[in-house]
């Protein structure tokens, strides 16, 4: 079957709205909460940098996992916030394409880097006298890199194979950024194989990583509800609190995405779901990281007052 294929430049975002005043209104909310996200984490990354009590391998996952987080917001929020703006909701096909690997391999990382930061938590609890054998600065770094490789590896192949494709139906995604789901539907050919791949990677990525985050809490758990006293099994669950939420609202964000609503609501809800992932998320881990963690919280103390007291010399 032969198509009308013609070289697309740019792609059209329709976004959230055609209101002039929605739109301004939205260009706020997320200007504000794109810089509360960058601020966050990067309080997270230097406050973890700067006091040698936070030298362990759980803020050194943390860090990572700041930086990941400041990186995959920035992959999106900018773009969404200039078309806001402007009212230009143009971009380009290699912008296009480029964001939408930054946003696949960045999260993909998230995912994994979720399961370290859990398998990191069971060693502690489960194993707290052989804790600074195992989880020693080599395989930290390692399994960083892991991340990092793995998910590039699971990402690019299946971009690479999406980039062989026509696109020949339209130039306009009805999303607010590059998204895989609605580019598919604008490329020609049979998509079977590209659609497999890209379950191949979701079960990979999503469910392979939750895998390991359950089987580590499980373990966890059970180990908690051994501990002879009240207060141990308090500290113990406070400890994987933060995390635990974390994933919570991280894997369970991206399930919803996995939902078969209503055809007319599908759209909507991806992009409501979208803007939790790429925005809300991103704000919340570092508040949610200080409020519940003592150690945190003791060391912007420490670092504040240290700048205060600078100040005033």
């Amino acid at each position: 079957m032969k198509y009308n294929q013609t070289t697309v430049s740019e792609f059209i975002l329709l976004g959230f709205t055609d209101i002039r005043k929605l739109q301004l209104l939205l260009f706020t909310t997320l200007l504000f909460s794109y810089l509360l996200a960058i601020l966050g984490n990067a309080v997270i990354i230097m406050v973890a940098q700067i006091d040698h009590r936070l030298h362990t391998p759980m803020y050194f996952f943390l860090q990572n996992f700041s930086f990941l987080e400041i990186g995959f917001t920035t992959a999106i929020i900018p773009q969404t916030l200039v078309h806001l703006s402007t009212g230009n909701k143009n971009i380009t096909y290699v912008g296009c394409m480029i964001q939408s690997f930054l946003y696949f391999q960045l999260g993909t990382t998230e995912f994994f880097l979720l399961a370290v930061m859990s398998y990191d938590r069971y060693v502690a609890i489960c194993n707290p006298l052989r804790y600074p054998a195992i989880m020693n600065h080599y395989l930290c770094i390692m399994l960083v890199v892991f991340c990092w490789v793995g998910s590039f590896l699971l990402i690019i192949g299946p971009w690479v194979l999406f980039l062989q494709f026509p696109i020949c139906k339209s130039n306009v995604l009805d999303h607010f950024f590059c998204d895989n789901t609605p580019l598919i539907k604008l490329v020609c050919g049979d998509t079977s194989l590209l659609e497999f791949f890209g379950f191949i990677t979701a079960v990979l990525s999503v469910l392979g990583s939750l895998t390991i985050t359950v089987m580590s809490y499980v373990k966890i758990i059970q180990t908690i509800l051994h501990f002879p006293t009240a207060t141990g099994r308090q500290k113990a669950f406070s400890t994987c609190a933060s995390h635990f939420i974390v994933v919570s609202i991280t894997y369970g964000s991206c399930i919803f995405l996995y939902i078969k609503p209503t055809q007319s609501s599908k759209v909507d809800l991806n992009k409501a779901i979208s803007v939790l992932n790429t925005v809300i998320t991103p704000v919340l881990n570092p508040f949610i990281y200080t409020i519940r963690n003592n150690e945190v919280k003791e060391a912007l103390r420490k670092a504040l007052g240290k700048k205060v007291a600078n100040l005033k010399d």
